[in-house]
């Protein structure tokens, strides 16, 4: 069982490296994903308790019930991990998650179809440090536009956060998915899904096979060639998101 502890939260913000610019670089496309279903769940909290002014770095408990706070000792360690860090979001963020998890210990009620606002952030922070604010998120690998309430309500979930998931999201280079259809198998439920990488002018074509993991594929230069048996449609990374770890949840208990 996972512990939410504020406890086992503070524990996983001290082990975060701040200052990994590597391993944000590596994971440029999880970072991005996770920054923006964490500026879609904030969205939808600071609509449920009028708190829009406060989006999108802030502390959601607060807003819940004030009268909880982070455990003493809990919060002066907190203090700590946070000192030297920037901006003045990432700490307010740091707080709000470790108060959070204070506020699930003492079972405050809240909207049961609101999602946990800060794992996407956490998670985020695990994969390579924190970020830069200004027009833009600069994620150290990848910028996103922040946008405002309105625009994050509409975006589409990414509920996809299991670490393997995310790790075959992460490549180098401009990355198209595609999902291969037919009759049986529409896009949501396709036969397999493909990938066409462009890094430093080379072109990448990788299937996610039952290994679990990208390999080399000739569908794409085939489909091209008039080698057309199964069609193929163009689909999001989130989408991509959902078959992996489908077919991850599938094949891995066999092995």
């Amino acid at each position: 069982m996972t512990d939410h502890s504020s406890h086992a939260v503070l524990e996983r913000l001290r082990a975060i490296d701040w200052s990994d610019d590597l391993k944000a670089f590596e994971h440029a496309n999880s970072r991005a994903l996770l920054m923006r279903e964490y500026l879609r769940r904030a969205a939808l909290w600071a609509r449920a308790y009028g708190a829009e002014q406060s989006w999108p770095f802030f502390d959601i408990a607060e807003h819940i019930a004030e009268a909880i706070r982070t455990p003493p000792e809990d919060a002066a360690a907190l203090e700590e991990i946070l000192s030297g860090l920037a901006p003045a979001s990432l700490k307010i963020t740091c707080r709000g998650a470790v108060r959070w998890a204070a506020l699930r210990q003492a079972q405050i009620e809240w909207p049961g179809d609101l999602p946990d606002p800060y794992e996407p952030l956490i998670l985020m922070y695990e994969r390579g440090g924190g970020y830069f604010l200004e027009e833009f998120v600069d994620l150290n690998g990848a910028m996103i536009r922040l946008g405002n309430v309105e625009s994050n309500l509409s975006a589409a979930p990414f509920l996809t956060l299991a670490p393997a998931t995310l790790d075959a999201l992460d490549a180098e280079g401009e990355i198209t998915y595609f999902a291969k259809i037919d009759e049986r198998n529409p896009r949501s439920s396709p036969r397999g899904i493909v990938r066409r990488r462009v890094d430093e002018g080379r072109t990448y074509d990788e299937a996610f096979t039952r290994n679990l993991r990208w390999e080399p594929t000739e569908y794409l230069r085939l489909y091209e060639l008039g080698h057309n048996e199964i069609d193929h449609v163009e689909i999001t990374e989130i989408e991509a998101a959902a078959f992996i770890e489908s077919t991850m949840k599938k094949l891995s208990g066999s092995r």
